[in-house]
């Protein structure tokens, strides 16, 4: 299932993002704006690591498969900058499941804005079931974007 978001950081430059993004007490308080029951977060240059356990809230007949919690990793391999642009290649995994979403990140100047764009797929790989569960995973990730540019945006 594919998966595109956008987001526009209004008057704020892309380094001005990225320093943000790769800033381990953002990322941390982010894990906690998104309710997180145990987060660990590590950053080495432009690779952004994050594990997270998270309550499931997906429909019942997907807590069957994880309980009541899922744990979450997140990667981003940051490029150094380039033309007025940052990109990374991202991936999503629920640990432990056969769900993950795989894709890029990137951020562009767009005249005093910078667009910050995601590109992925979505796979839960579970004979008959992926399918059914991909939009809840879909959702999820979508969420915690969501949640998480907001709360960039109030920081920048």
């Amino acid at each position: 299932m594919k998966l595109t978001e956008k987001f526009s950081y209004p008057g704020v430059g892309v380094e001005d993002v990225y320093g943000l993004i790769t800033d381990q007490a953002f990322r941390e308080e982010a894990c906690e704006d998104q309710h997180s029951l145990e987060y660990d977060v590590s950053i080495d240059g432009g690779t952004v690591t994050i594990v997270r356990t998270m309550p499931a809230e997906m429909p019942d007949f997907v807590k069957k498969l994880t309980g009541d919690t899922v744990k979450v990793k997140q990667t981003e391999r940051w490029s150094d900058p380039g033309d007025g642009t940052r990109v990374a290649d991202v991936k999503v995994s629920i640990i432990g499941q056969p769900a993950e979403m795989v894709g890029t990140a990137k951020l562009s100047t767009n005249g005093d804005n910078t667009d910050f764009v995601i590109n992925g797929d979505v796979k839960v790989s579970i004979p008959f079931l992926g399918k059914k569960i991909e939009p809840e995973v879909h959702k999820a990730i979508v969420a915690s974007l969501h949640s998480e540019v907001e709360l960039g945006m109030t920081k920048l």
